[in-house]
């Protein structure tokens, strides 16, 4: 089953590029850009400022999944993937990441909800179903929404791979396919929790601490919170050149600037600090 919902993701995200490449002719060259929805809000506001600056430049940036986007790549239906997870083997021999900056996965609940911290430990048994109510972790009684990812998620790989380790998560969980519905949902139910990228929690939900730290840039530059991944920009073996001038962009000190402003760790500093 989530080798065919995989599969489903691939046809869909490749079905939509397609359509797009069959619209009225643009006379700029289209840079294609497809993956993780953690990193889409980035890069496509980036985009915006980049073809601002290249008229000649147009950048379509589509979601899907960080394995979407790096499948898409592999297909030659995409020119750049965004990942939120690590290449694997067969992936590192075919692909050329890059660190675009670093990211904090935070462990969101609603804003109203009084538990301001959680172990490990605990975050794991409430995902993995053994602790349903959140009275048994210092909150009100009451019955715990589980919010997860989609499998294909880069996002839940990285949360299942530092988190859940062998346990898998409840089957009772709402699974949601974007982080974008992950917050809109978590904002909407007080007993809610959920985990997305730092970058896009906005004033209705609020961060866990998760072994008494919070998620935050400093933490992140220390070494202090673990939950740390990175934000990959992933080309093929031989990229055109107008793909790595949208990239050398997103690596330049202004678009990191930006990226350091939204909540995210630009790429350098926090390579050297890690």
């Amino acid at each position: 089953m989530r080798t065919r919902c995989r599969h489903l993701s691939l046809v869909a995200l490749t079905l939509a590029l397609l359509a797009a490449a069959c619209r009225l002719p643009d006379p700029r060259m289209t840079i294609t850009v497809a993956g993780s929805t953690s990193i889409l809000p980035f890069v496509e506001y980036l985009a915006e400022l980049y073809s601002d600056q290249n008229r000649a430049v147009r950048v379509a940036v589509q979601g899907g999944g960080s394995t979407a986007g790096l499948q898409a790549v592999l297909a030659g239906a995409a020119d750049l993937a965004m990942s939120s997870r690590p290449l694997v083997a067969a992936e590192a021999r075919q692909l050329q990441p890059v660190i675009m900056a670093w990211d904090a996965l935070a462990v969101v609940v609603h804003r109203s909800n009084p538990v301001s911290g959680l172990s490990s430990a605990e975050v794991r048994r409430i995902f993995a179903g053994e602790v349903r109510d959140w009275s048994r972790v210092g909150g009100r009684p009451g019955p715990i929404t589980l919010i997860s990812r989609e499998d294909g998620s880069g996002t839940r790989q990285v949360f299942e791979d530092r988190v859940m380790g062998p346990s898998p998560t409840a089957q009772r969980s709402l699974v949601l396919d974007a982080n974008g519905a992950v917050r809109e949902v978590v904002a909407a139910d007080p007993a809610a929790i959920g985990y997305l990228s730092l970058g896009l929690i906005d004033e209705r939900l609020r961060p866990i601490a998760v072994d008494g730290q919070l998620p935050t840039a400093a933490a992140v530059l220390s070494g202090h919170y673990r939950l740390v991944r990175p934000f990959l920009l992933v080309t093929g073996a031989d990229p055109r050149r107008e793909v790595g001038g949208f990239v050398a962009f997103l690596l330049s000190p202004a678009a990191q600037s930006v990226l350091a402003a939204e909540g995210l760790v630009p790429a350098a500093p926090a390579e050297g600090s890690r």
